[in-house]
């Protein structure tokens, strides 16, 4: 009996000592990182996570994205997902779907800075994750749109990814029938893209 104790003590310490070496980065966006129209394993996410694996990396991927999501959706539930991943990085990609709503900009900075603000709380690392829109919107709009990025960015002196879109946005071919969302191969771009502005935060 008190054998048993001792390997279920140790299997326990050792188990611990896992998860206590992992750390965890946070997903946290729309459609656009959620895997829409595709299979979630072939979206850009998961596939950071299967190159941390590979790469014998200590850090681990969670996807809390969710199609539809706005700012003020993702800033309701964030303090909860801050609980329950405890991430040492976020990656912040959030906004598109303000800016295809066409909902007030100001509102959209001061969601993203909240956020922002609340995972420096938590010592996380953050990425913020910026989008464009079409000129359709009109200067104004578009314009204010693309500059709340760049304002919480250098306000709360993080890294800023300016469009996630940027590898694929012009190749019609790496988009859904929609038009919006990338398709499966163009998953890898994207991932690429952000690879090269997270790695710097994964020390």
């Amino acid at each position: 009996m008190f054998k048993k104790l001792v390997s279920c003590f140790l299997l326990l310490c050792c188990s611990l000592a896992v998860i206590a070496a992992e750390k965890r980065i946070l997903v946290y966006g729309d459609s656009l990182s959620a895997g829409f129209g595709i299979a979630v394993s072939q979206s850009w996410p998961a596939l950071l996570g299967q190159r941390l694996q590979a790469t014998g990396s200590r850090y681990t991927v969670s996807n809390a994205s969710i199609s539809g999501e706005t700012t003020a959706g993702g800033r309701a539930r964030f303090a909860a997902a801050l609980d329950q991943f405890q991430p040492a990085v976020v990656i912040l990609a959030l906004g598109a779907n303000d800016g295809l709503r066409g909902l007030p900009v100001a509102a959209m900075e001061d969601n993203l800075g909240f956020m922002v603000k609340a995972a420096k709380r938590r010592k996380a690392r953050v990425l913020l994750v910026g989008m464009r829109l079409p000129p359709n919107y009109g200067p104004k709009y578009t314009e204010d749109f693309h500059a709340a990025f760049r304002n919480v960015a250098k306000r709360e002196k993080v890294p800023l990814l300016p469009f996630l879109l940027e590898p694929v946005a012009l190749d019609r071919d790496a988009f859904q029938a929609d038009g919006l969302h990338p398709t499966a191969p163009a998953q890898t771009k994207l991932l690429d893209h952000v690879w090269s502005a997270l790695q710097p935060l994964l020390g």
